[in-house]
């Protein structure tokens, strides 16, 4: 199977085809089952691939599927080529597995939409761009990948561009990825000067066998690192996910949960070498950044009243965790959490979704309450995706959140601290979420009239399609922290698996305080969710204390807002400057000495009259000066 793993590719993009071309014939829902059927199908492909790949002794467990020679230019030779290792496998395997369930859920969610067509031609596109960045060999694929998924972002965050919101939001995401493109591009062009060449292999090899330099190899790291920042926003380049929610929900799921925004931690990971001999405060600002988005998201989360607000802050929350424990050397550990993150946080943005199509469009949690009767299913998985995401055993989230709080002490007690304090204000807020949408007093009659319902208003259960994908990502909810549980060595089936890749870069804490007392910490991560549930039921569900939710909270400690102000004050005329400067004094420069060359030319031809005569008399002119230089100035007779 392994030979054929450039179907994993080629069947989103035979069904993106498809679509651009017979989209509008097929229409609703046929155009949406297509582009299920494709996702659907690079789905099994990936299932067989690991399987192979599963058969084979770990050292067997790379293979390259070269398509063709892409760039051949002098010293530069780069082919288009796949890697399937169980990293780039992994990740296919929730991608396409994840993006299948949203793809369905989306035939029920976009039903009646006048560009039906057309979106599912955006999902299947991102679909295959995701696929082509974790599958690149190479880093110039990668980048394909990378471009890609931006693309595709500003088309889906800005799917309904009616509304100058969301077309706001579209450029925001575009613009804010361009900043961490420019790593990316940089890191490209240190690999290729300093090992010549961009491939994976050449490139972690170099590091591995000491070829590459340790300023070499930290000035790669920190280049990816801010390529990284842009795509898994991470502080300062955050502020493009928030308002991404602005999009239909699916692609909120599809973005936020599985693709997109863990492009960052993959990247990281799959040069774990480069990172390992880089200097050591590589790691530390990793850790540093991750740990304090962490902290920061979490803050800003508690005090949002839009639903898929809350779980766009709890993203960027989320994924400061992986990035706390790629700076921890736990890259085990953070390829854990972003599986089990992806199946309950695609879980939450469904169930969110649910409620926002059952309550006709309503977003502000305000205006909900009491929704458990009328939306049994959604509430139910939306409770066990709550459950996951607060740490709470035995669901998914808690197995991998506290490996990273593991390796976290091992590396700083005092980044462990911020990193429970994140925990705890995460089972805080998520608690506060589920009382507020679907326990307590229904507040929708309030806001009948809002709806055109005119005291009719009624919420109501999701189509069964709909429900469909949230059953099966609460079951993997329940069960995804089986993949590696800290009870025995015989119990870490995804460190096994990955240990080919991670094996050179992943932290050894074995014999450390923390992992002597790992039962301790896990006992303290349970503690820490308990408070943070039991204080927002006392704030939310019994009343018992008034909620904290101060407006600068809520605004997102006015970050927002700041860059906003910058960007369309001082740096407006920062940027002026710079392009009046490039204008007049670069380009006119250059220009400068184009019209000098030119005019003094102009001049030179008019010395060519064509006329023999004229030729004659300036040669014999000619003559009688050079004379006059022999003889009289040399003084030669």
């Amino acid at each position: 199977m392994v030979d054929v793993v450039w179907l994993i590719p080629a069947l989103p993009l035979a069904g993106f085809v498809l679509i651009l071309l017979f989209g509008r014939r097929l229409g609703d829902p046929k155009a949406g089952y297509l582009a299920s059927t494709m996702i659907g199908a690079s789905f099994l492909v990936t299932v067989g691939v690991f399987a192979d790949l599963m058969s084979k002794t770990a050292e067997e467990r790379r293979h390259i599927a070269t398509l063709f020679r892409w760039v051949p230019v002098g010293d530069l030779q780069v082919d288009l080529a796949f890697l399937a290792d169980p990293l780039s496998i992994t990740m296919c395997l929730f991608v396409t597995g994840i993006g299948t369930l949203i793809h369905l859920y989306a035939v029920g969610y976009m039903h009646g939409d006048p560009r039906f067509s057309k979106f599912f031609l955006y999902l299947n596109l991102f679909a295959l761009s995701m696929i082509v960045l974790v599958l690149g060999e190479n880093l110039l694929v990668t980048f394909l990948g990378w471009e890609g998924v931006g693309t595709c972002s500003y088309f889906l965050i800005s799917f309904w561009h009616e509304r100058d919101s969301a077309a706001t939001a579209g450029k925001k995401a575009f613009v804010t990825n361009r900043v961490g493109d420019w790593g990316v591009m940089m890191a490209m062009f240190l690999a290729f000067q300093a090992v010549g060449t961009v491939s994976y292999g050449g490139l972690n090899a170099a590091a591995e066998s000491g070829a590459l330099s340790q300023s070499t190899a930290t000035a790669i790291a920190i280049m990816l690192f801010i390529g990284a920042c842009g795509k898994s926003a991470q502080l300062p380049l955050y502020i493009w996910l928030p308002d991404a929610m602005e999009g239909p929900t699916p692609v909120s799921a599809l973005i936020h949960a599985a693709t997109m925004v863990t492009a960052g931690v993959f990247l990281m990971t799959r040069v774990n070498p480069v990172i390992a001999v880089s200097a050591e405060w590589v790691t530390w600002t990793i850790a540093i950044v991750g740990c304090a988005t962490a902290l920061f998201a979490a803050t800003i989360a508690v005090a949002q009243n839009d639903i898929k607000k809350v779980l766009a802050y709890s993203t960027v929350s989320q994924l400061g965790y992986m990035f706390l424990a790629v700076g921890s050397g736990a890259y085990v550990a953070a390829i854990f959490h972003m599986v089990t993150h992806a199946f309950f946080k695609a879980l939450l943005f469904l169930g969110s979704g649910s409620v926002i199509h059952g309550m006709h469009h309503e977003q502000d949690m305000r205006k909900m309450g009491a929704l458990r009767k009328l939306m049994p299913v959604t509430a139910m998985t939306f409770i066990i995706g709550w459950l996951a995401i607060a740490g709470v055993p035995p669901f998914a989230g808690f197995w991998s959140k506290d490996e990273i709080l593991l390796y976290t002490f091992a590396k700083s007690p005092v980044l462990y601290v911020f990193g429970l304090v994140t925990a705890l204000l995460t089972a805080y807020y998520m608690t506060r979420q589920v009382i507020m949408v679907f326990f307590g007093e229904a507040r929708w009659h309030d806001h009948a009239d809002e709806h055109g319902a005119h005291g009719d208003f009624q919420p109501h259960e999701s189509p069964k399609i709909m429900l469909l994908p949230l059953v099966v990502l609460a079951g993997l909810s329940i069960v995804g922290g089986a993949l590696q549980l800290p009870f025995s060595s015989d119990l870490h089936f995804l460190e096994k698996w990955l240990e080919p890749v991670i094996e050179f870069g992943e932290a050894d804490i074995h014999g450390t305080w923390a992992y002597d007392n790992k039962y301790l910490l896990l006992g303290v991560a349970v503690l820490i969710a308990a408070i943070g549930i039991a204080a927002s039921v006392a704030v939310y569900g019994k009343k018992k204390a008034k909620a904290i939710e101060p407006a600068i909270l809520e605004q997102g400690w006015y970050y927002d807002k700041g860059v906003s102000a910058f960007m369309g004050g001082p740096g407006r005329k920062g940027f002026d400057a710079i392009a009046w400067f490039d204008a007049k004094v670069v380009d006119g420069a250059v220009n400068g000495v184009a019209k000098l060359v030119q005019g003094t030319a102009g001049q030179a031809r008019k010395t060519q009259s064509g006329f023999v005569r004229q030729y004659a008399a300036a040669l014999g002119v000619g003559v009688v000066l050079m004379l006059v230089w022999f003889v009289v100035i040399r003084g030669i007779l």
